[in-house]
Parts: C-alpha cells; sequence; structure tokens
C-alpha cells in the first residue's frame, strides 16, 4: 500500500504540495485527478525519491520509502524518458538489469512484453522512428519489465488510438487484479471512470476528495437523468427540483435534487414526446471533479 501523509513540496513561493495525505491500495486502479499545475507530477516523482519533501512521508506497507523499495517500483513519467538513438530492445534490457536482475532473465521479459503489445517486429528498430503510440508503449513495458508491486504513470493514455488505449487499460486491469498497486493521472475522466475503483482529487497541491469512486458518486445527493425522445421537448423547466444541464435535439440531462420528483420527469417526457430511453443514475466522475474543485 501506498500512503502520502503531509506532504509538502515548495519551489520558492510556489507551494506544489500542501498537506497532500491519500493512499493507493493494492489490487486496485487508482486515478489521481486534477487541473494541470495541480501536484500529480510532484507528488509521483516523490514516490521515487526524483523531488525530496520539505515536510511529511511517502510510505510502502508502513514504512518510508527506501531505495530497495523503489527498485521493486515501475515508474512512467509523461515526459519520454527513452533514449531515443538506442535500440528498443536493447533499451528495455538495459532499464531491466538495473534493477539486478540478469541480462537473460530480463530479455526473456522483455520478449514477451514486447509480443504482448504488437512491438515484437519492432524490437530492432530505434526509439525515434517509432510512432508516438508506440513509443508510449515501449515506455510501459519499460515501467512494467521487473513486475512491479507498485505502479505509477503519468498520463499513460495521452495521444493513444483507441486500439491502443484499449490495449493499456487492459493491462493496467490485469496488474492490478494480479495485486499491484497502480496509480495513474489522467485527464480523460469518462476513461478514468470506467476503469478505476477508487479515485484521488488534487487542487493547488491538498487532496479535495479521495476514496472508493462509486461510493463518492453515490454519496451526492442529485441524481442525473438522460432522457432521448422523439417528438416536442417538454417544458423540463415547469418541474420543481430539476434543472437542465444539457440539450440537444431529441435529447436531455437533467439534474434532480432531492426535492424533485423522477416520476414527474418521467410523465412528463411521456406527455408531449415519444420516450425511446431513460437512465436515472449518480453524477459522473467528471462532475463530482467539478464540484470537488469549486468547493
Amino acid at each position: 500500500m501506498l500512503e502520502f501523509d503531509g506532504a509538502v513540496k515548495r519551489f520558492g513561493p510556489l507551494t506544489a504540495l500542501d498537506g497532500c495525505s491519500f493512499t493507493a491500495r493494492p489490487g486496485r486502479l487508482t486515478g489521481f485527478l486534477g487541473a494541470n499545475g495541480a501536484g500529480k507530477t510532484t507528488a509521483m516523482r516523490a514516490v521515487f525519491g526524483l523531488v525530496h519533501l520539505d515536510a511529511g512521508t511517502t510510505r510502502w506497507c508502513g514504512q518510508p520509502i527506501s531505495p530497495g523499495d523503489r527498485a521493486a517500483f515501475g515508474y512512467m513519467p509523461e515526459e519520454r524518458g527513452l533514449y531515443p538513438r538506442m535500440r528498443v530492445r536493447d533499451q528495455l534490457v538495459y532499464f531491466g538489469r538495473l534493477c539486478g536482475r540478469s541480462a537473460t532473465e530480463v530479455g526473456g521479459a522483455v520478449d514477451r512484453w514486447l509480443e504482448r503489445l504488437g512491438l515484437a517486429d519492432r524490437a530492432e528498430d530505434r526509439v525515434d522512428t517509432l510512432s508516438h503510440g508506440n513509443q508510449q508503449r515501449v515506455q510501459l513495458v519499460a515501467a512494467v519489465v521487473n513486475e512491479p508491486s507498485l505502479l505509477v504513470l503519468d498520463e499513460p493514455f495521452s495521444g493513444l488510438d483507441p486500439i491502443a488505449l484499449a490495449a493499456m487499460a487492459d493491462l493496467l486491469a490485469e496488474m492490478a487484479a494480479g495485486g499491484a498497486t497502480v496509480l495513474f493521472s489522467s485527464h480523460q475522466l469518462d476513461l478514468v471512470e470506467h476503469l478505476c475503483e477508487d479515485v484521488v482529487i488534487i487542487d493547488h497541491g491538498r487532496v479535495v476528495l479521495a476514496g472508493e469512486l462509486a461510493r463518492l458518486r453515490a454519496a451526492l445527493p442529485q441524481r442525473f437523468a438522460e432522457i432521448r425522445f422523439r417528438g416536442r421537448a417538454p417544458a423540463w423547466s415547469d418541474l420543481p427540483g430539476v434543472q437542465l444541464v444539457a440539450v440537444d435535439d431529441g435529447f436531455a440531462r437533467l439534474q434532480v435534487e432531492p426535492t424533485g420528483d423522477v416520476a414527474q420527469v418521467v410523465a412528463l417526457a411521456q406527455g408531449s414526446a415519444e420516450l425511446t430511453s431513460f437512465t436515472y443514475q449518480p453524477p459522473t466522475l467528471s462532475e463530482l471533479f467539478r464540484r470537488a474543485v469549486a468547493s
């Protein structure tokens, strides 16, 4: 289990982390969310000793993180951390051996991962000849080649096409299912909502919301109705405790307060149009995020 306890980091007058505290649990995917400059990258770098905290601690399994612990971690930075003129396989074997494993052992693992991610035919190519998406895949292999107990990824899905995105998402879910602690940042909130059991939302260096995503969504009193219909749009504003938040041709998304009556929403829709679909759910992660950073 990875823990941040009161982490503080300042860069001159800028406070990047301001008493940051949260936990990422083993066997689960944790989405680490925040606007640009919120402190996500600084926190991730602190796990690996690339940033030294001014106060507070980071712990692994209840103890301060040691160099030995870090040798069993995997890290995928947002900035490309590869040698562009080095061949793919040679580079991955080199990175794998930094943790003390033999070339034979690491080489076998590298070959398996390259095959898994569809890069076996690019093993002898230089990194700078690969597409952005394939470079992302190589960087992911570098992070997972030693089967880490903790995997930390900074915007791993940036710039990926849908096929590569799905492959990476499946791999992260598989690693978490195998018992690893997986923490990743992303601005793609719909993807995080689909993948993650837990979320941490950080704003100006402080954690403003954290926990199991399903419980966080359910805890808010508001619910949202999504309605698709044919015909004339109903007069949604006539309903007490109901607010129209999105509208398009034949579509409406309504925020329903605890004082609102969902039965009235359905009756109004059926009374003036042909109802084709209706869903009633807690807030999305995107709505949860906006509320958390605005408070």
